[in-house]
């Protein structure tokens, strides 16, 4: 298990993962921060670029900020290779 600092911007023109933002990945997002759509993206987003199921990823801070504490099924190594960031 690992945990990941993720920076949001919400309504952006596509969802995209942008690169490091200080001590955070910054993600953008397609979707509005209405309704958990935004969080829902994110979720998405991840599960497809780390290839792991949505279910296995959790949210654990920040539900309403654009700074999240996520928890992630994989190590830090394997988070980082799957991401191909270094």
């Amino acid at each position: 298990m690992s945990l990941l600092i993720v920076r949001v911007v919400p309504n952006a023109s596509r969802t995209e993962i942008v690169g490091w933002y200080g001590d955070a990945l910054k993600i953008r997002l397609a979707a509005p921060p209405v309704d958990g759509k935004a969080n829902k993206e994110l979720i998405q987003c991840l599960a497809k670029n780390l290839n792991v199921p949505k279910t296995e990823i959790e949210i654990i801070s920040g539900h309403m900020n654009k700074r999240k504490r996520i928890q992630l099924p994989l190590s830090d190594d394997e988070v980082f290779a799957r991401l191909k960031l270094s």
